[in-house]
């Protein structure tokens, strides 16, 4: 028993330490970039990071001093923070310079998919049911910071087509 709570203390250090890494990482891409929708996003994702990592240290608080695993509920947003911002910049008609933002999205997206694995990977461990949950929930969690990535990578690549395709705009003979 005490090696499979050894095992669980040390997954949540190590999703800690990968959520601090990942504030930090959105933190910097923020300060670095051009475009206002770019520090937007990753100040919110920032954000985000934070409070995955502050739930983590009171898992693992619980899990050290015996008390079990707690009662967290996670409930994943359909991301409507972010297509918010995409919508208003895509509205006012501003894109920035796309190099800085496109080489921080793409280090992202790659954080954002291994954080997304290891979660799902613990979700299939034998754990309490609420472990599983609680690990699928933030799995569902970072799936929706990629997708808002990728939503950012697009806009940057082509505003005007990302308005479109958003907004599903269509022309019609009539």
């Amino acid at each position: 028993m005490k090696q499979e709570q050894d095992r669980v203390l040390e997954a949540l250090q190590f999703a800690i330490q990968m959520e601090t890494e990942g504030k930090e990482y959105y933190l910097n891409a923020s300060k670095e970039a051009d475009d206002r929708l770019g520090r937007e996003l990753f100040e919110w994702l920032a954000g985000e990071e934070d409070k995955h990592r502050q739930r983590f240290e009171q898992i693992y608080e619980s899990l050290r001093k015996d008390r079990g695993w707690p009662q967290i509920e996670v409930r994943p947003e359909a991301g409507s923070g972010w297509t918010s911002l995409f919508r208003k910049a895509a509205a006012e008609g501003r894109a920035g310079s796309a190099s800085k933002e496109l080489d921080a999205v793409a280090g992202a997206m790659e954080m954002e998919l291994k954080t997304q694995r290891y979660y799902e990977s613990q979700s299939q461990q034998a754990l309490p049911e609420v472990a599983r949950k609680f690990y699928s929930a933030l799995a569902a969690e970072e799936r929706g910071h990629y997708l808002a990535l990728v939503d950012y990578r697009e806009y940057l690549i082509d505003p005007a087509g990302w308005f479109r395709k958003m907004e599903h705009h269509s022309l019609d003979g009539g």
